[in-house]
């Protein structure tokens, strides 16, 4: 009985430890709209910009269809490629500082903040 106890109790240890995920990447996620309704290229970027400012991520234009998004919380910080259209956007990791991220894995804090900067997205842009 004690053995099985020792073993449950590593576990746990080890599932605990464990905060590392895949990196999570926005792939053309659509921009939904009411019937009718289209954007414009600038409406797209200045929706993607307020939203992500909105979150504590500065958002800066690289090019037509491309921003650069970068946040940083309490010593952490996340860099990130935004292209878009007037129908889709795509959210992509480019870097990272204390992370953890290698081979495909970062802490999983990351994924929280991706996460929310894709709905703050969609939520801004389905606003317009």
């Amino acid at each position: 009985m004690r053995i099985v106890v020792g073993i449950l109790t590593a576990a746990a240890i080890l599932m605990a430890g464990c905060t590392t995920q895949p990196i999570h990447n926005v792939q053309d996620s659509p921009i939904i709209l009411p019937p009718g309704k289209s954007l414009t290229m600038n409406e797209v970027t200045t929706g993607i910009m307020r939203a992500g400012t909105r979150l504590g991520w500065q958002i800066n234009p690289e090019a037509p269809g491309k921003l650069t998004g970068r946040i940083a919380l309490r010593g952490h910080t996340a860099v990130v490629d935004i292209e878009h259209n007037t129908k889709s956007y795509s959210i992509k990791y480019r870097d990272s500082t204390n992370l953890q991220a290698q081979d495909g894995q970062i802490h999983r804090n990351y994924n929280g903040w991706i996460q929310n900067l894709e709905k703050g997205i969609r939520a801004e842009l389905t606003s317009l």
